[in-house]
């Protein structure tokens, strides 16, 4: 995009300065081309500036950014905003030295470009045709326009396009208070069951959690990290139900399939790897626990639910030894010595080191596995009192089955539960409305707890807010900037009329690629009313110099006249920024280009649409909102 505006510059002076060459060449060469080149490079010289402040403007709002969306976006929008300004300063000192030198010393034919001419001639007979039916004109544009917003409601929204990396990341979660072992034997399974599909490279499972890890999952829940081979465009297109396919074949087991780097992203915006993400806050556990099953129903009956889970668990099975003071002391024996000896058995103790050269390695005591899978197996556990009396721990405390939360998670001094879901075949923003509806159900959530939505919508319509309202400031500074260019407000509103003809093909642009927003398009629409006010601002600035500069009178001649003399430089910047655009909007699919593809469809769309009629309805609209107000100036 910066190297289509950096040639813009170029070529609006450029063609300018050919222009007035040829004129001069016409007449008889009556100036030198010196000061033809320095007359026609001034003439547009205001109009480039007050452009190309305008498109380094509405960049503003992209660079301020913050957040994940402002790491993916301001580095675009810086690098726009620095080559924006670098081209401007060199259309104004370089290209019309470079000019002169290049083509105003050197032969130059009279006569304009053979295509252009040819152009011209037909565009002059169209405008001519347009003017005597003002009205049709209008009532159509407004009929486009009018077709273009009402599509807008039907518009779905995610915050990020999915993301083809290549890699998979499942998350496999048994039932709470499943053995490391059953969880490894599962493991084995699920992956051997994932190296039939023929797409699958490498399978790496990841099970439980390090002993210092941030993580808090339990020993029931493993990552499989799934490569593919390289695919082709089409061969991907259902690989994730593929995937899905073969994981329903392990009943009990819940899974999450989700991209790594949509993972990461969902993680670092609410802590959870899911585009969903409902925290349940409350006083009360077993509240708690209540309401995250009746969300988990609630979210699993609404159309598109993917892979919901409540997370953390809410209960385990547990084991619980409670020392009876009261027996203890007639076998003569201390409660902490009855749990230091539990804790020796069931977790170990450190009584030694073993060296090794410079290694040093642990031993520890700890009672073998067969003796402490069950808690009866506990009871039996000799212990040996001051006195060396023998005694087992059956004797001295209660040994009994229970439940209990291996985890319970905290965020802000309050107690929380979280639900989890993906999406599947829907937009993210339209699902996650219909779950808010489903929970908000009156009693569907237990008195003393609430419910808060997070995921990629909550930062889909916090990224949409930030950029609303450092939008609405620039545009303040763009109205200003407009203000000091014509002074008047019908040529300002001119100019602010092709922004509906960027919308119409703006907003075409995402239905024809599947009528979903994401930030990317958002970003596009804002980088299109910029780039899109180049035009208008040049076609009225030129009518400006006709009538204000050369004295011509205004009128149906003087309006075709000054569309025509801009229509080179108007299609010229217009083919630039699109053959610059074009790789990222064919590509929008391939990966790495899932960010900026959107944007790219959505000003190539509204470029389209904004210079077709920029160069048919404004001139039409010129003849009649300039009229009564344009006289020439001594």
């Amino acid at each position: 995009i910066a190297l289509g505006e950096v040639v813009d510059d170029a070529i609006i002076d450029v063609e300018n300065i050919a222009r007035r060459l040829r004129e001069n060449r016409r007449l008889g060469e009556p100036r030198s081309n010196a000061d033809v080149v320095v007359d026609a490079s001034l003439e547009v010289r205001t109009s480039v500036v007050y452009a190309t402040f305008v498109v380094a403007l509405v960049f503003l709002p992209v660079a301020s950014m913050t957040g994940v969306q402002g790491a993916l976006f301001r580095p675009l929008a810086l690098a726009y905003i620095l080559a924006t300004l670098a081209s401007l300063a060199v259309a104004l000192t370089v290209t019309p030295a470079l000019t002169l030198w290049l083509i105003a010393r050197r032969s130059l034919s009279a006569d304009e470009p053979a295509p252009l001419r040819w152009m011209r001639a037909r565009y002059e007979r169209l405008l001519h045709a347009l003017t005597m039916h003002t009205g049709a004109v209008v009532t159509a544009t407004l009929a486009l326009v009018a077709a273009a917003v009402v599509t807008l409601p039907f518009f779905g929204a995610t915050f990020l396009p999915e993301f083809r990396e290549g890699h998979y990341q499942i998350h496999m979660s048994a039932v709470p208070g499943t053995s490391l072992a059953e969880t490894l034997r599962l493991t084995q399974q699920v992956t051997a069951a994932l190296k039939t599909d023929p797409r699958v490279r490498v399978v790496a499972p990841r099970i439980g959690r390090a002993e210092l890890s941030e993580d808090t999952w339990g020993p029931h829940y493993a990552e499989l990290e799934v490569d593919f081979v390289p695919l082709e465009d089409d061969e991907d297109e259902h690989l994730e139900e593929d995937l899905r396919a073969i994981l329903s074949q392990f009943p009990g087991v819940s899974f999450a399939i989700r991209g790594f780097l949509a993972e990461r992203i969902e993680e670092t915006l609410t802590g959870s790897t899911a585009e969903v993400v409902i925290k349940l806050f409350g006083d009360d556990l077993d509240s708690l626990d209540l309401a995250a099953r009746r969300t988990l129903l609630a979210v699993s009956g609404v159309p598109g639910a993917l892979d919901v889970q409540s997370d953390p668990p809410a209960v385990v099975p547990e084991a619980t030894v409670r020392v009876r003071p009261e027996l203890a002391a007639v076998r003569g024996m201390r409660p902490d010595e009855i749990l230091a000896a539990v804790e020796t058995a069931t977790r170990g103790t450190t009584v030694a080191q073993v060296y090794e050269g410079n290694r040093a390695t642990d031993v520890v005591v700890v009672l073998d596995s067969a003796y402490r899978t069950r808690p009866e197996d506990l009871a039996s556990l000799p212990l040996t009192s001051a006195s060396g009396r023998l005694v087992t721990l059956g004797q001295v405390a209660s040994v009994s089955r229970t439940t209990g939360r291996f985890a319970i998670a905290h965020e802000g001094a309050r107690r929380v539960q979280v639900v989890t879901a993906n999406v599947q075949g829907r937009d993210v923003t339209g699902f996650t409305d219909e779950a808010r509806e489903a929970v908000a159900r009156p009693g569907q959530l237990p008195t003393g707890v609430y419910a808060e939505f997070g995921g990629t919508a909550a930062a889909q319509r916090a990224a949409q807010r930030e950029l609303l309202v450092d939008s609405l400031l620039a545009a303040g500074a763009i109205l200003a900037l407009f203000w000091l260019a014509f002074g008047e407000w019908r040529r300002m509103a001119l100019v602010l009329a092709n922004l509906p003809f960027a919308l119409v093909g703006g907003t075409l642009a995402v239905f024809a690629s599947g009528a979903v927003v994401s930030l990317g398009s958002l970003v596009g629409f804002v980088t299109l009313f910029g780039i899109a006010t180049r035009n208008a601002v040049m076609l009225v600035a030129h009518y400006d110099h006709l009538v204000r500069a050369e004295g011509a009178e205004w009128n149906q001649a003087t309006a075709v006249r000054g569309a025509s003399e801009r229509l080179g430089p108007i299609l010229m910047t217009a083919l630039v920024t699109a053959i610059a655009l074009l790789p990222l909007a064919i590509g929008s699919g391939d990966p790495g280009r899932e960010i900026e593809g959107p944007m790219a469809i959505v000003i190539l769309g509204g470029l389209l649409t904004s210079t077709v009629l920029s160069l048919i309805v404004l001139p039409v609209l010129a003849v009649r909102v300039l009229a009564p107000h344009a006289r020439p100036t001594s």
